[in-house]
Parts: structure tokens; C-alpha cells; sequence
């Protein structure tokens, strides 16, 4: 089984958190978004990843494409990287990645995180992962037959069609057949919105006789901007807290006069003194706390923070915090004093 996964863009409306790494590195819980991506995905598989296709822009760089490779080293699969050099959509994107279009895979966008316990029908030629939302006319969404098939993918409908939104995970029982769709979609330079999307491919496999079925995830999770990226962290946190699956603090947090709030995660060499942290708190390895109240907030590496009361934060890596703020969105080597 192999896993592609486009990621590509930088988050613009995730800056300045982007700027200096890509939204799909960006932790959640401790670990970066991709990261928890592809194991949740490998968990519900319930089989062994034997590649993860990275498809990423050129300038990312060589530390980002090693992350990426330690990612796929951990699941004890081979890591590919291709490259992007334009922003010309979805199916676009994956046909970057043409070399691993081949055999049973699911493709991942990655910049949202799931939890789902359902079986994956691999008897169909396709699944498409969904959830059921209050508001299906800000999504795609699906319209399923009485067999269950998905008859028709349908773009913010302002008419009612279907509450099962979309949320960008793919499964095929053979990739290699929505790669020769795509092929065709750029070959008959099918565009919508100035993009190639994969949409165009999976109606065109459905065309040829193709089964699609639904699969039903109970969590859907979005890393889009700084508040939700915020709610993502609080909610990872208590799902791994309810499950145990995880140990959340580090055995070498220094921690003088402070208290801790569960659930938390915080991060190796982290320096805790008269402050009191969580509940829904991640802070990154070698950060340093004093004098401060945070709940709510998502901490990077190396960061200073002091007489802060913190609520629905985001601070980013080597960034320095001294104030008494109480929403902020402080970016990678930023300082206030």
C-alpha cells in the first residue's frame, strides 16, 4: 500500500507560521500535521505502508525533504519526493508524483487530520472518505444510491443534495487507473478555477463503470488557519489523553513552582517556573515559560515566553513573548518585550 500525499502550498492564511516551514509540518500534539496524517491513515488500513509519496515545492529545501523522510522511516516505508513548481491544482499535483501512481494507494491532502474506526471496502474500486456536517453548502459533498455507491460529487451546493462532506482522503484499488483519467483531463486541458482537479479524474473513472464508496470518518479535524489550527491541538489532545496512546510530557521538563492542567503536551528540555499551563496546551521542546498563565495555545521550539496570559495562541518557533496579550499569532523569530 503506498500513500500520496500533495502538500505542495505554503498556508498562506496560516502565516506567518508558514513562512518559514510548510503547514504540513506544523505540530499538532507534539508531532507535525503530516506526521499524524499518515499514521491515522496507516492505523485504519490496518496494513503495511510500503511507500509515502511526498509531492512538495522545490523550495522546502533539504531539511523539510529529510523530516518528511524520517516520517516515512518511522512507519518502516520508503519515502519518494516530487516536486510541484506550479500551483495548477489537485490533479495536477498528484500526476507530479506519476512514478508512484501504481497499485493500490490512498491520497491524503495534508492539511486536515481524522479519526475514524471503519473498515475499508476494498472490494470497491474506490473509497472516498466523508464526514457528516451541519452545513453541507460550504463543501463538496457526495450523493450516495441505495447500494451505498457514491452517484455524484457535487461543489457547494446551495441546493440540499447531501450532508457527507468530502474531506480529501482517497482510497484505490488501483491508482495506476485514475492516473491514465488525469493524464487525460491535462491532455484535454479540462480546467476549472485555472486548475486541474481531481474531481475531473474520478468522474471520468465513475464514466467508465468505476465503484466509489463511502468512508465514514467520526472526526474531522482542519489546520486552515491559526484558530483551527488552535482547536485541532485541543481536540488532538484530548483524544490521545482519552486513549493512552500517547505520553504527552516529557520525563525531562525542569518544572519549579508551576502547575499543569491536563491535557498537555510538552515537549523535551522545556523549562516550566511560576506558571501554570493547560488545559489544551502543546509547547515544543526547549521552550521556556516564566511568570505565566496559558491554556488553549500551541507553543513551537526554542520559544521565551514571560509574564504572559495566554488564551487561543499560537507562538512559533525561537519566538520571544513578554507581555500581557491574550489572543496572538506570533511567527517564527518574532520578539515582543
Amino acid at each position: 500500500m503506498k500513500i500520496i500525499v500533495p502538500m505542495a502550498g505554503r498556508g498562506s492564511r496560516l502565516r506567518p507560521h508558514t513562512l518559514t516551514i510548510p503547514k504540513p509540518l506544523i505540530p499538532i500534539a507534539g508531532k507535525p500535521i503530516v506526521q499524524r496524517l499518515v499514521e491515522s491513515i496507516a492505523d485504519v488500513l490496518e496494513e503495511k505502508i510500503d511507500e509515502i509519496a511526498f509531492i512538495i515545492s522545490e523550495d522546502f529545501g533539504l531539511e523539510i525533504e529529510n523530516k518528511l523522510k524520517s516520517i516515512a522511516k518511522n512507519l518502516e516505508a520508503k519515502a519518494s519526493i516530487y516536486y510541484q513548481d506550479k500551483p495548477l491544482g489537485t490533479g495536477h499535483a498528484i500526476m507530479c508524483a506519476k512514478g508512484s501512481l501504481e497499485g493500490p494507494a490512498v491520497i491524503a491532502y495534508a492539511d486536515t487530520l481524522f479519526k475514524a474506526d471503519f473498515t475499508l471496502d476494498k472490494d470497491a474500486d474506490a473509497v472516498m472518505w466523508v464526514k457528516q456536517v451541519d452545513n453541507p453548502e460550504a463543501f463538496g459533498v457526495v450523493k450516495l444510491n441505495e447500494e451505498g455507491q457514491i452517484t455524484e460529487l457535487v461543489e457547494k451546493s446551495k441546493e440540499f443534495v447531501s450532508d457527507l462532506a468530502v474531506i480529501g482522503i482517497y482510497y484505490f484499488k488501483d491508482v495506476s487507473k485514475l492516473k491514465t483519467e488525469l493524464e487525460s483531463v491535462i491532455e484535454e486541458n479540462i480546467i476549472r478555477g485555472g486548475e486541474y482537479q481531481i474531481n475531473d479524474g474520478i468522474e471520468k473513472m465513475k464514466t467508465k463503470g468505476a465503484i466509489f464508496k463511502p468512508g465514514k470518518v467520526d472526526e474531522w479535524m482542519d489546520c486552515g488557519n491559526k484558530n483551527v489550527t488552535v482547536e485541532t491541538n485541543s481536540r488532538m489532545l484530548n483524544f490521545i489523553k482519552a486513549d493512552a496512546e500517547e505520553k504527552l510530557i516529557s520525563e525531562s521538563v525542569q518544572i519549579e513552582d508551576s502547575e499543569i492542567i491536563e491535557p498537555c503536551f510538552i515537549g523535551e528540555n522545556v523549562f516550566l517556573k511560576n506558571a501554570k499551563i493547560g488545559p489544551n496546551v502543546s509547547i515544543g521542546n526547549g521552550t521556556a515559560v516564566r511568570n505565566s498563565e496559558i491554556k488553549n495555545t500551541l507553543i513551537q521550539e526554542n520559544a521565551e515566553i514571560s509574564n504572559a496570559n495566554l488564551n487561543n495562541a499560537m507562538i512559533g518557533n525561537f519566538a520571544k513573548f513578554d507581555g500581557n496579550f491574550t489572543t496572538v499569532s506570533i511567527g517564527d523569530y518574532s520578539v515582543l518585550e
